[in-house]
């Protein structure tokens, strides 16, 4: 931890009666204490609570109801869908700045999700700090001294965690018969932006979240419309109760018993390689996800000369 002590910031993760929580916060300015929790549930003693995107693995339900909580519009519109409740918490357009507590906090595009954003603020000893969230495009992202990011695809030895997207096969699939399992909130949203981008006019039936996401976050995407005769788009744990289609699932992964097209909302590991080789870090943290790929991926860093930990590797937090 010494080298992140150096840069003035403390990164510390917290734990319940359930067990460690899989996200952490960061305490900086040592004159003006501050604590800025990263997809948090609420921690104690945070004077924000940023949430990066709107996937349930990279926020706690309780930030819906704390106005310390910091995310984009979209991603507010997004939690607000889902939940059906409303967001309490504080928003800003991706790519402005926001004042919190004194600290300017600059956001950034990740492409992950509509709305999905990083955060970049300098601490009082002039430490660039960058939190990334899930990545999709790097591309807007600033060099920085500390980087806290993910791994969801980070294991260079994991024949998985390489891949490019397969947007031929995405297109050769399109069909008035086709039926595509995207997940409801991001996945979606990119598959119609895709039908759209490539040219395809006709209505796009959906499942009803979906469908409201899509509306709510997307522009210039009609004609929409729930499920019926035609190109669907819905869950991938909804394929199957679709008749006589052409099946499909727009995922990276492996485990689904339909044909497959590799649409990923993340990088691969060769992405995230060139994506902290691009912000030029002196620390990196990577905090997500659960399992082994965030502790692999923060050793393949230190095998190639950029210090990293996991956030199995920072202090912890107990409750009380």
């Amino acid at each position: 931890m010494d080298r992140f002590v150096e840069l003035g910031v403390l990164p510390v993760r917290h734990k319940s009666a359930r067990g460690y929580r899989p996200h952490l916060s960061l305490m900086f300015n040592p004159g003006s204490p501050r604590t800025f929790s990263i997809d948090s549930t609420l921690a104690g003693g945070s004077d924000a609570y940023l949430v990066t995107h709107a996937h349930s693995d990279h926020y706690g339900s309780s930030v819906m109801r704390s106005e310390k909580s910091v995310c984009s519009s979209q991603t507010a519109a997004a939690l607000e869908i889902i939940h059906g409740k409303r967001y309490c918490g504080r928003v800003f357009e991706t790519g402005s700045s926001i004042d919190i507590y004194g600290v300017t906090v600059k956001t950034f595009t990740t492409a992950h999700t509509p709305g999905a954003a990083a955060f970049y603020w300098e601490n009082e000893v002039g430490t660039r700090i960058l939190v990334t969230g899930d990545i999709k495009d790097a591309g807007a992202l600033p060099q920085c001294d500390v980087l806290v990011t993910e791994a969801s695809y980070g294991d260079p030895d994991d024949p998985a965690c390489h891949f490019t997207d397969d947007l031929d096969g995405f297109r050769e699939a399109i069909s008035d018969d086709a039926a595509f399992g995207a997940y409801t909130f991001g996945k979606a949203q990119r598959a119609v932006g895709l039908l759209r981008a490539g040219g395809y006019c006709d209505k796009v039936h959906m499942d009803r979240t979906s469908l409201e996401l899509t509306r709510r976050l997307m522009s210039d995407v009609e004609p929409l419309d729930g499920l019926g005769d035609g190109l669907c788009i819905v869950p991938p744990g909804e394929l199957s109760a679709l008749p006589h289609r052409s099946k499909y699932v727009l995922t990276a992964r492996r485990d689904y018993p339909f044909r497959k097209i590799n649409i990923s909302d993340h990088m691969d590991v060769n992405g995230l390689v060139d994506m902290v080789k691009k912000c030029s870090p002196e620390a990196v943290l990577v905090y997500h996800p659960k399992g082994t790929r965030a502790r692999k991926f923060a050793s393949h860093l230190n095998r190639t000369g950029t210090f990293a930990l996991s956030l199995e590797d920072i202090p912890t937090i107990m409750p009380g």
